[in-house]
């Protein structure tokens, strides 16, 4: 069995802000390995929001995020449970960098379910036409066609996208391991972005 040590806790509680006792846990679990140790911690975040995704969110904090030069601003409405987990640190740190996130990657929607149908319909229609033109296989060609529109809900949904300060996280996953820190549902409700002559 491999040993712990308090510096290596220190190193996960760092890289994922999870408490102590899950850091060490995760460790063991993971035999040390760090890397393996994050990705416990992240399945476990998701399972644990998965688990609270039913409680109703009627608090929470409007955040806005004015980028420096004042020509580019993003506002965003994220929900919780009740008005202490909103007063928290935690809390309104994702809220600003949900505002961010917004400012920098300007979605276009929220989550895939919120594309209209027709929309998508038309997205099949080009990958699967672009497939063939490549002279793609029928039978590999509605795989090719997902494989893009995954793609594409990462470029345009703002839960689907990497998080601007850790690509290897979407912003699904960041709030799932805010969840699993506060103990608490957290919704991201809406979101609008401003650009000057826009």
């Amino acid at each position: 069995m491999t040993v712990v040590t308090i510096e290596m806790i220190k190193e996960l509680r760092q890289a994922t802000g999870a408490g102590v006792l899950d850091c060490k846990k995760a460790l063991e679990i993971a035999g040390g390995d760090l890397e393996k140790a994050i990705s416990y911690l992240r399945r476990r975040g998701l399972a644990i929001a998965a688990k609270k995704a039913h409680r109703a969110t009627k608090e929470g904090l409007i955040e806005c995020y004015v980028h420096s030069d004042g020509r580019l601003a993003a506002m965003v409405e994220l929900n919780c449970e009740t008005d202490f987990v909103a007063r928290t640190e935690e809390f309104r740190r994702l809220a600003h960098e949900l505002a961010m996130q917004v400012a920098a990657t300007n979605p276009q929607y929220l989550s895939p379910e919120e594309i209209p149908p027709e929309v998508l319909a038309a997205k099949r229609d080009e990958y699967r036409a672009q497939a063939m033109e490549e002279g793609k296989p029928e039978q590999v060609i509605e795989r090719i066609v997902e494989g893009k529109l995954e793609k594409f809900y990462q470029d345009v949904c703002l839960l689907k996208q990497p998080f601007i300060k850790d690509d290897d996280l979407t912003v699904e996953q960041l709030i799932a391991q805010t969840i699993a820190k506060v103990g608490e549902n957290i919704v991201l409700r809406r979101f609008v972005r401003y650009e000057l002559g826009d």
